[in-house]
Parts: structure tokens; sequence; C-alpha cells
């Protein structure tokens, strides 16, 4: 017994002394007495206590399994106890030696990386890579890792509910009713409706299965790179982008945030919408110039807006007092079968790194 509460002691004096002193109270921290590194079996030591950081929050919060794969593997590892999303100082300082970062959307510069020289491997939980400096992680021998799949069928589900709220004013008549109005708003169902898909990769055939489902007579798909096996399976038009915001009464966005999408709907795309439109962004927030959209909602145009994505998050801005434009906090993914998903994905990317073994989902272009 003497034996084993020495050894513990020392694993514990040794996983809170490689902490920067004001994050020790709020990390979590894996206490094994092996690690698992890159095939081999090495000693737990003071200068290998963190192998991994994980930033994202919540991360674990209600299916344990991804922290089970770290612990029954023997990797030390760190989590973000905080409660919110950190800064990028924040994770620098929090991967502290670590070879492996498990990452959220916060922001990974080259910055970072000069201050966390034993990084090597990037996972990045979830789709989107805008926040992932690439050319700086290349340089710098860091590789990079994603888990498309598994948030896919969540986000898919999301913006087909935000379809119908919008369609139907729910949200909006919710609010009225807690106000002590009583207003049976009018509606629109999606099966009389046009919807334009922007996008029609995971996420957007995704959604185009879900419309076909609900009978929607009417769809239209634009992407850069179209999918034309998607053309024997569902009913739909490729057009392009003028056409699809011209014609559609529900414009849909699912592309990844890059050099050419960056503020892809500006003022004058805005604009070009039917006036009682409806615009629905759960891709990443900068697809949309979030001033020009303001604006645009300001003088009249649009119907409703569904906005679960920002350029900065948490988001605070002018858009938060316009009544018909329903914000949700980035939860796309937030299902709990996706996000276990997700996290267990990410998980078992890095332990692949880890044991020497090759990766599944290794990104090799920094806009996709």
């Amino acid at each position: 017994m003497a034996i084993f509460c020495r050894t513990f002691s020392y694993l514990t004096i040794n996983l809170i002394t490689s902490v920067p002193r004001k994050l020790r109270d709020d990390m979590r921290h894996g206490q094994p007495r092996t690690i698992a590194r890159r095939g081999e079996i090495r000693r737990y030591s003071r200068s290998t206590v963190t192998q991994l950081f994980i930033s994202p929050h919540p991360f674990a919060a209600v299916d344990k399994s991804a922290f089970q794969l770290l612990e029954a593997a023997g990797v030390p590892f760190l989590s973000n106890r905080l409660g919110k999303k950190l800064t990028e100082q924040e994770v620098a300082e929090s991967v502290d030696g670590a070879e492996v970062l498990i990452a959220g959307t916060e922001p990974l510069t080259e910055q970072l990386f000069k201050e966390c020289p034993n990084l090597r491997l990037i996972v990045r939980l979830g789709i989107g890579l805008d926040n992932v400096d690439f050319e700086a992680a290349r340089a710098r021998g860091i590789r990079v890792a994603y888990t498309p799949d598994a948030p896919s069928k969540a986000v898919v589900e999301l913006t087909l509910a935000l379809m119908l709220n919008l369609l139907r004013g729910v949200s909006l008549a919710n609010g009225e009713i807690h106000g002590g109005r009583w207003n049976r708003r009018m509606g629109r169902r999606i099966e009389e409706v046009t919807v334009g898909l922007v996008g029609v990769g995971r996420i957007g055939s995704g959604v185009l299965a879900l419309l076909q489902a609900f009978g929607c007579r009417r769809i239209l798909a634009h992407d850069i790179r179209p999918n034309r096996a998607l053309d024997a399976a569902f009913r739909f038009e490729w057009v392009d982008k003028m056409a699809l915001l011209e014609q559609a009464d529900i414009v849909s966005l699912h592309v990844p945030l890059t050099s050419r999408t960056r503020g892809y709907l500006r003022r004058s795309e805005l604009l070009a919408m039917k006036r009682d439109a409806l615009l629905i962004n759960t891709a990443r927030g900068g697809v949309v110039d979030e001033s020009d959209l303001f604006s645009v909602l300001q003088e009249g145009h649009l119907e409703g807006v569904a906005l679960d994505v920002f350029e900065h998050e948490p988001y605070s801005g002018p858009l938060a007092s316009v009544e018909r434009c329903l914000m949700t906090a980035h939860m796309g993914s937030m299902s709990v079968d996706c996000r276990a998903r997700m996290e267990r994905e990410a998980v078992q990317e890095a332990l692949r790194f880890l044991r020497g073994e090759p990766l599944l989902n290794e990104v090799t272009s920094g806009e996709p």
C-alpha cells in the first residue's frame, strides 16, 4: 500500500507541474504508467507527461468512450476544462510539449507552431479546416487530419430543422406567444418551394436526400466540382450560382471556407435573391458577409435567415437584434451519437499516429 501511495503521488506531482499554472486546476489528465509511442512502450517520465492535448469544449461530456480509448492505450493526455473555446495563446500554453493536438475551431497559426516545437499532428474535430494554417504546419513537419464523416448526419438534420422552422415561423410564433401576442402565422410547405443547395458534398447531398424524401418538387444545386453520380439517385437540377440565387425560395450553404468561398454572399448576391427568400448557413460564418447581411435585412429584404455559424464565435454582433434572424450556437454536430463518433475518430487517428500506423483521414491540401 505504501509503495502504491508513493507511486501515485509521484505521477500526480509530475502531471501537475507540467501544466501552466493558470490552467492547472481546470485540466483533466490521464495517469497511465506507460506511454504507447509510435509502436513502442516507454516508461512514464516527466519529459513525456503529456503526449496529447484535447482543446475542444465540450469533449466526452456525455459519452466517455474517447477518454476510455486513451486510457486503455496508456496515453497521457490533458483536456480543456476552462468551459469555453480557447484562445490561440491558451492552446499554446496547454499543449505543453505534447506531440498531438485534437483541435476545435480555435486559430492554429505559425505563432502557435513556434511555441509548440514538439507538435507533430493536429486532428481537427469535425470537417472544417479554415482555422488551420496548413502551409505553416506542413513547413514545420506537422501533419493534419480530420473527422469528415462523423458530423454529417447531425448537420444535415439541423439544416432541415432550420428550413422547416423558417418556412412555418416556429421560432417567431414562440417568441410572440411568450410576449403575450397571439398571431396565427401563415407559412409555406417544403414540398411547394424551390430549394437551392450551394455545395453538394457530404452534407449537401445528405440534405438533398432528405428534401427528396419530404417530397420537395424542385431542388437546384451548384458546386464547383459537380458530382455527376448524384444525377441517377436524385431529382434535381445543376445550375450556376446566380440562377440558383435568383430562383430559389430557400438557399442553403454547404461549402468549406476557403479563399474562393470567403465572402461568397455579399450585398449584390443577397439582393439578387427573392425578397421573400430564406437563407440558411450551417457551413462557415465567413461564407456570408455578416455586415452586408445585416444591412440587407434592415432594408426589409429576405423573409428569414438561419445561422448556425459566425465569423467570430461566440457571436455578439448586430444580427442578434434582428427578430427574423434565427441563430444557433454552432451546434450542427451536437447530437449525442455524432459528437461521440467525432471524438472517438479523432482519438483513433491520434492513436494510429502514436503507434506509427497510417492515418485514415490525413489532409494533403489546405483548400479542399
